[in-house]
């Protein structure tokens, strides 16, 4: 039988997305790859190339299969520019090689500037890896580390210039010794995937430092490689990357990314055509039935996860950074977006949340969301499901309340709150976490973050200072739950200065004894400031670097820092691998001021500002006690006794290990026993072993 000469029969095919090397070793020598991508917005495609004597050409991909057009090209080699454009404009005119309006490819791998145009290059995903193998921190000894690649070694003295500011920078033995001093275990990245300057900004002379403006979901933002690499090309830069990641892994350091699936660079209707507009607008974007953009991201448009083509670039993009650059584990911006379904609504049963789960490659990474977007039913804290970890802005809120806020009210002559929000948070916040099956260990416990006032500022402003933004300080939060300490801004009033320094310790230290996975932000180890700028997105200079000179207070907070990782470190160490996962066996004893256990009366009582808890597992050999005095008196405390499930109380030994009060640490060592006394200084932590007395 003859078939019609129109039905042309070719190898290629719909899949993978992207730039795939043809198999036969004919087509592997004449560099024929199979391109795909998904644009159901166009009727016809064309791929744009840079042939290697640096003419622009043009073919046509001839099939189309659901939405995707694709076909065998010849003659792109690695490192060949390319992007993708529609067969014919809107006036049905074919575009010359290399003009019209180009896209880059949703699967492209690499992403560099040529001829002042963004184009994607072709790349291979080799590398030597050694024998280098993942950390595979578990999530109970956590402690993460949230840092900028360009930020945190911009400014570092140690780095050499050409590598400050890099994907190199961040793995150079200085860095690295920091992060093993301090006591991290995995290092988390703001935004790495490509990303562009929103318009606003451009007209500003700004740019997006933070980088929560991605275009291109596979490749890797090139501004943070070394300019060697730059120069040499994308292959380099990606190389750069993964170098930056084996070089960490070698430390025993993990790298978690924060991506940013819920929206792209393209702003809202009437903003830049870079990809996803001009292949499929109403398809890759959430719309509605008139063809306006649903925005929950208020960045102009929301990606449309209730298209499985939507889903598919997410899950393959993760698995990518999952498997080719080794990444870790996932911070995922404003998630709720991603988790919507076609009538908009949030469901902890998506098929992205399904997929990931069932994936054997994305399942076994960290992953973790922000738990809200901009959206009707936006707050989900505590709803994602087995599986995830959600930061936790209640915890945020809540330490923020206790150590500042109430700190201000109780200087200023008025009550602070009482303690019992205080001991859900302290304690893992189980009523927010336990009705989708989760555990401590789904709480990412945080009271500074990237977005916010950094923890110096915290104590040191009680309102913003976004001015530098060009937004006449609008943008931002205005409600930050911070205090000054009588002073706006910078001082060199002696006791300020203590005063806010041990705020900032009393802080970290409720940080680290809480039950959940700590985050602490690049800089809040030694008491980096912003100078009151809550929103630092588009402050790409000393502003939002991190200072490496250290004045006294820095290196007190740093020196504090680590030493309350190395009290947690040490806490754990002594509690079975399942601590705190298995609820039934953990502990949670609490005390007032005169060792007696806490009473509904007491816990709603704002004049009980001292907390006395007792934490452990039964089939731990170390509890911990600690002893919180959020109040401005030096207060008597009696050390508790412990009874026994048969009602027996029971002796222990208490041995002072920690306290934020620099009247306390000349204690350091002291060893008291139940129903002796102690005093508890003013706005302090204080951290003791206990150990049972036989």
């Amino acid at each position: 039988m003859t078939m019609p000469l129109a039905f042309v029969v070719t190898p290629s095919q719909p899949f993978p997305l992207g730039l795939t090397p043809a198999r036969s070793a004919e087509q592997q020598a004449s560099h024929t790859v199979n391109v795909a991508v998904y644009a159901p917005g166009l009727d016809a495609v064309d791929v744009h190339f840079i042939g290697t004597d640096g003419v622009w050409r043009k073919e046509p991909l001839p099939e189309f299969t659901d939405g995707v057009h694709h076909g065998l090209v010849v003659g792109i080699p690695e490192g060949t520019p390319y992007a993708f454009a529609a067969r014919t404009d809107a006036a049905g005119v074919a575009p010359e090689p290399g003009t019209g309006t180009l896209l880059l490819d949703p699967y492209g791998r690499a992403v560099d500037r040529v001829g002042g145009r963004w184009l994607n290059s072709r790349v291979h995903g080799g590398f030597d890896w050694g024998t280098v193998s993942r950390p595979n921190v578990p999530m109970r000894d956590t402690i993460i580390y949230e840092a900028h690649v360009k930020g945190q070694s911009m400014l570092h003295p140690d780095v050499p210039e050409e590598l400050r500011g890099t994907y190199a920078g961040l793995a150079h033995p200085a860095m690295i010794e920091h992060f093993r001093t301090l006591g991290v275990t995995s290092i988390q990245l703001l935004p790495v995937h490509f990303h562009l300057d929103e318009s606003h900004l451009q007209d500003l002379g700004l740019t997006n430092y933070w980088g929560y403006n991605t275009a291109a979901f596979f490749a890797p933002h090139p501004a943070y490689a070394t300019a060697a690499s730059r120069a040499a090309g994308p292959q380099a830069v990606q190389d750069e990357f993964k170098g930056m990641v084996k070089l960490l892994h070698v430390a025993g350091f993990e790298v978690l990314l924060d991506v940013v699936y819920n929206h792209s660079a393209e702003e809202g209707m009437g903003g830049p055509v870079v990809s996803f507009r001009g292949l499929g607008d109403r398809e890759y974007y959430r719309c509605d039935p008139e063809g306006r953009y649903i925005d929950t991201t208020g960045c102009g448009n929301t990606l449309d996860f209730s298209n499985p083509r939507v889903v598919q670039l997410a899950l393959d993009s993760l698995r990518l950074w999952a498997e080719e650059y080794r990444v870790d584990g996932f911070r995922f911006d404003l998630a709720v977006s991603l988790c919507r379904d076609g009538q908009h609504s949030f469901t902890p049963a998506h098929p992205f949340l399904v997929a990931a789960a069932a994936d054997p490659v994305i399942s076994r990474t960290k992953l973790i969301s922000e738990p809200w977007d901009l959206g009707f039913g936006g707050w989900q804290t505590g709803r994602f499901p087995v599986g995830w970890a959600d930061w936790n802005d209640h915890y945020r809120d809540t330490v923020r309340d206790f150590w500042l806020a109430d700190r201000a009210e109780l200087d200023a002559g008025g009550r602070g709150g009482p303690t019992a929000r205080l001991a859900d948070a302290l304690s893992g916040s189980h009523g927010l976490f336990a009705a989708s099956g989760r555990t401590a260990l789904a709480s990412v416990n945080f009271v500074a973050a990237h977005d916010g006032f950094t923890l110096a500022d915290l104590t040191a402003y009680h309102r913003k200072h976004n001015e530098a933004n060009g937004e006449q300080n609008r943008d931002g939060t205005s409600h930050n739950r911070s205090y000054n300490h009588g002073f706006e801004g910078r001082t060199e009033v002696e006791s300020i200065i203590a005063a806010r320094t041990q705020s900032a310790k009393n802080v970290m230290a409720t940080l680290m004894i809480s039950l959940g996975v700590p985050m602490i932000t690049a800089g809040d180890e030694f008491g980096r400031t912003q100078q009151g700028n809550n929103n630092a997105y588009c402050q790409d200079n000393a502003t939002a670097w991190l200072n490496w000179t250290h004045d006294s207070a820095g290196k007190e907070m740093l020196d504090h820092t680590a030493w309350l990782i190395r009290i947690r470190k040490d806490f754990l160490l002594r509690q079975p691998m399942s601590y705190p996962a298995r609820e039934e066996s953990n502990y949670f004893h609490w005390f007032g001021a005169d060792g007696t256990p806490m009473d509904p009366d007491r816990w709603q009582d704002p004049r009980e500002r001292l907390l006395q808890f007792l934490l452990g597992s039964k089939d731990g050999y170390l509890d911990g006690l600690v002893v919180i005095n959020g109040g401005p008196q030096r207060l008597d405390l009696a050390f508790p006794s412990v009874p026994t499930e048969r009602g027996v109380e029971h002796e222990m030994a208490f041995e002072l290990r920690y306290s934020t009060a620099r009247q306390a640490e000349h204690r350091i060592g002291t060893v008291f026993a139940s129903g002796q006394d102690d005093v508890a200084e003013p706005y302090s932590v204080t951290i003791y072993r206990a150990r049972n007395v036989m």
